[in-house]
C-alpha cells in the first residue's frame, strides 16, 4: 500500500477531473454499492483476515461520497416515493430489489391529464439543516461530495411505465414533453436550491437516464435528441449556475454512440462505464472524448467482479488506470452495485490495486 498522501480526497479528486495526475487514482462508488449478501461476506472476510470492518477497509479509500439534503415533507404512503411510484420487494435468493408495483400515470391521456397527479415540491427537504449535515459528513476528512439527483426521464417513466412512455413517443409526443417539462422543472429547482444551501461544497451533482441496453441505445438517436436530450441541457444550465460545480451523468449499457451528444447537452463525467456492452471500449472513450469528459466506473459487475479471479480484477483495473487514467480525468470504481455472490478476495482486489497501481 503507498504511504498516506497530504492530498485530501477532495483535491485528489479536483486534480484529476481538472487533468492532472495525482498520488493515485481517485476512488469512487458513485451509483454503486456492495448488496447485503456481498457485504456481509466482505465484512466477514475483513475481520478473518485483516481484523478490520468493511468501513475501516472502504472509509480511507473511497474519494467520492453522495450526500442530500434530508426530507422533511408530508408523510408518505408505505413503499411510495415523492412521486407517487410504489415498489416492493422482488427476491434474487439471497436478497431483494424493490420493483415498481404501480405506475402513477399510467393511465393519462394528454397533458391535462398531468394536472390531476400530486407532484412532490422542492421544497420539502432541509435545506436550512444541510450544511450542518456536510460538516459532520467533512469531520472525518474532506470528501468529494456528490449531490443530485436529476434523472430526468427516469423519473418520467417511473410514473408512465416503461413501454408506455416509449409507445408515447411514437403516437402521444404532447404527453411525453408536458411529462419531461414538469420533471425537468422540479429537478432544477431542487438542485438549485441544494447547491445554494451547500454554497460551494458541492463538487458534482449526479443526473442520470438509463439510455441504452447491452447492444445499443433504447431509442433512436432522432428520438433521443426530441425527447431527452434538450430538458438534461436545460438541468445541467442551471447546475453550471454554480461556479466550479461538475455534471456527473450516468447512464449504463451500450452508450458509446452518444456520447458525443452527451458531451452538447453539458455533461463533464460520464459515469457507469458497462465495458461488457456491445461497442463499448475504453481506448476509443478516451481518444475522443479525453480531453472534454472525466470518467468514473468501469469495473466490470458483469463479469471481472462476480466471476473473474482476483488476478483478472488487479488486471482489468490496472489496464483502465493505465487508460482512462493516463492525463488524468478518471475516478476508477465499479461499474455499478457489486452483487450478491461475488468473492471478497475480487472485491478487496479492486480497491487494494487501486489504491497501489498507479502508473503515472
Amino acid at each position: 500500500m503507498p504511504k498516506p498522501s497530504e492530498l485530501s480526497h477532495r483535491e485528489r479528486v479536483a486534480l484529476a477531473l481538472a487533468h492532472h495526475t495525482t498520488d493515485r487514482i481517485p476512488i469512487g462508488m458513485v451509483c454503486a454499492g456492495i448488496n447485503p449478501p456481498a457485504l456481509a461476506q466482505l465484512e466477514a472476510y475483513l475481520q478473518r483476515t485483516r481484523g478490520i470492518s468493511a468501513a475501516a477497509y472502504l472509509q480511507p479509500l473511497v474519494d467520492v461520497i453522495e450526500i442530500r439534503p434530508d426530507y422533511i415533507g408530508p408523510r408518505l404512503a408505505p413503499d411510495t416515493d415523492i412521486w407517487g411510484v410504489r415498489r416492493a420487494p422482488v427476491s434474487y435468493g439471497s436478497g431483494a430489489y424493490d420493483e415498481i408495483v404501480h405506475y402513477p400515470l399510467a393511465d393519462a391521456e394528454n397533458p391535462r391529464d398531468l394536472a390531476t397527479q400530486a407532484w412532490p415540491d422542492p421544497g420539502w427537504f432541509d435545506y436550512a439543516g444541510f450544511p450542518a449535515r456536510i460538516r459532520a459528513r467533512q469531520a472525518g476528512g474532506e470528501y468529494c461530495l456528490v449531490g443530485g439527483p436529476g434523472n430526468i426521464f427516469e423519473t418520467a417513466w417511473y410514473m408512465r411505465g416503461f413501454e408506455r412512455i416509449l409507445l408515447d413517443m411514437v403516437i402521444n409526443p404532447e404527453l411525453v414533453h408536458a411529462l419531461m417539462s414538469r420533471v425537468c422543472d422540479y429537478y432544477i429547482d431542487y438542485n438549485r436550491r441544494t447547491l445554494s444551501a451547500a454554497n460551494g461544497a458541492l463538487d458534482l451533482i449526479f443526473t442520470a437516464d438509463d439510455l441504452a441496453g447491452q447492444r445499443g441505445p433504447l431509442m433512436s438517436r432522432a428520438m433521443w435528441a426530441e425527447f431527452i436530450q434538450p430538458y438534461h441541457k436545460r438541468l445541467n444550465a442551471a447546475i453550471h449556475e454554480f461556479k466550479g460545480v461538475r455534471v456527473i451523468y450516468h447512464s449504463d449499457g451500450a452508450v458509446q454512440s452518444l456520447v458525443d451528444g452527451l458531451v452538447e447537452m453539458g455533461i463533464d463525467v460520464l459515469q457507469a462505464l458497462q465495458f461488457n456492452a456491445e461497442g463499448m471500449r475504453p481506448a476509443d472513450l478516451k481518444r475522443r472524448f479525453g480531453a472534454r469528459l472525466g470518467f468514473e466506473g468501469g469495473v466490470s459487475v458483469q463479469a471481472t467482479l462476480p466471476f473473474g479471479s482476483a488476478n483478472a480484477v488487479r488486471a482489468e483495473v490496472r489496464q483502465l488506470i493505465e487508460v482512462l487514467g493516463a492525463d488524468g480525468g478518471y475516478i476508477l470504481g465499479p461499474s455499478h452495485n457489486i452483487q450478491a455472490g461475488t468473492p471478497p478476495e475480487n472485491i478487496c482486489a479492486l480497491f487494494d490495486t487501486a489504491a497501489s497501481y498507479y502508473p503515472y
